[in-house]
């Protein structure tokens, strides 16, 4: 939410400059899922995916998954940077690295990575670098941290097939980092941000996209 904190800065630090590390997370995060009731940490049930995903302001973007039938949880955090736990308003100084995520917990037999990425790329633009909307800075950058080699394939896959629609549309190229979870580690953020716009329902909610659906999975 630039207007509140963010930095509006479009280049990332580097990590010399970065934050230095905290040794423990310094606040309270809830067991339980403010909206669907689960647990927000884990465990869950050994068929359970996790995915993280960077869109912009993690607020609304939560909103989209856990209102997604299959999704068995989902919390926000902070993703892809270089100091160990972070809190937002450091993460907002562009001197951490990482960016807005959410995670996404859910269970294939009922919603397919599939959709769970087509929620992600129809609903956020992946065109603006370290932007989305009104919101600027590194924080906003669009990513996918990926657990599993299906998620790593589609996300590929999705990505390129979406591309090629975008730049036929006129758009600039995609510029989502796609990376595995494992050499990213997903802070949680602090119990005010979890589920945001379950307990204030008119907040803050930006979000840009391109209007542009994803080609089917048939096709991808």
């Amino acid at each position: 939410m630039s207007w509140l904190f963010g930095s509006g800065k479009r280049s990332m630090v580097s990590p010399e400059n970065a934050i230095p590390a905290r040794p423990h997370r310094g606040y309270r995060v809830p067991d339980q899922h403010a909206r669907l009731g689960t647990s927000l940490e884990g465990p869950w049930s050994p068929t359970t995916s996790v995915i993280y995903f960077g869109m912009g302001c993690f607020w609304g973007a939560e909103r989209k998954f856990w209102q997604l039938p299959g999704v068995v949880s989902t919390a926000v955090g902070y993703q892809g940077g270089y100091s160990l736990n972070p809190t937002y308003e450091e993460v907002c100084t562009a001197q951490t690295g990482h960016t807005e995520a959410v995670m996404v917990a859910y269970e294939p037999d009922q919603v397919s990575t599939f959709d769970v990425l087509k929620v992600f790329w129809e609903n956020h633009d992946p065109t603006q670098v370290f932007r989305q909307g009104n919101d600027i800075g590194t924080q906003y950058r669009s990513a996918i941290y990926w657990t599993t080699s299906e998620q790593d394939k589609l996300a590929h896959a999705t990505r390129d097939a979406y591309n090629v629609v975008l730049l036929g549309k006129g758009f600039d190229p995609i510029s989502t980092e796609i990376r595995p979870a494992a050499g990213a580690e997903f802070f949680y953020a602090e119990e005010h941000h979890q589920q945001y716009l379950y307990k204030v329902p008119n907040g803050y909610d930006c979000h840009a996209h391109t209007g542009i659906a994803l080609p089917s999975a048939d096709t991808v």
